[in-house]
């Protein structure tokens, strides 16, 4: 049994136990959260498709830890022109453990 759920402007294929990083959630560690945007939830053959959302579908998961992504650099340089501008960005996120899948 899998999901496709939305979360952080993001979609993510989920299975029971799996892990990922999402979106940064206001949400304490080891707190349980419900993601509540389901597109689809597939059983075996059993396939159903919400038109955006499930009705009643959710996603259970456990939150795992939060943490920031690895630095990216961003530079702009005008060949020339006496300009260079430089910057670093790191995203915030949360890992979390999907617990249950349900429709």
């Amino acid at each position: 049994m899998y999901a496709v759920i939305k979360t952080g402007g993001k979609q993510y294929r989920v299975v029971k136990g799996d892990k990922l990083k999402v979106e940064k959630l206001p949400a304490e560690t080891g707190a349980s959260v419900d993601l509540t945007d389901v597109l689809m939830v597939a059983d075996g053959e059993n396939v159903t498709v919400g038109t955006p959302l499930i009705d009643n579908g959710k996603v259970t998961a456990t939150v795992v830890s939060h943490g920031r992504g690895k630095k990216i650099e961003i530079v702009k340089f005008r060949r020339r022109k006496h300009h260079r501008k430089q910057m670093g960005h790191r995203q915030s996120y949360t890992e979390i453990e999907i617990t249950d899948i349900s429709a």
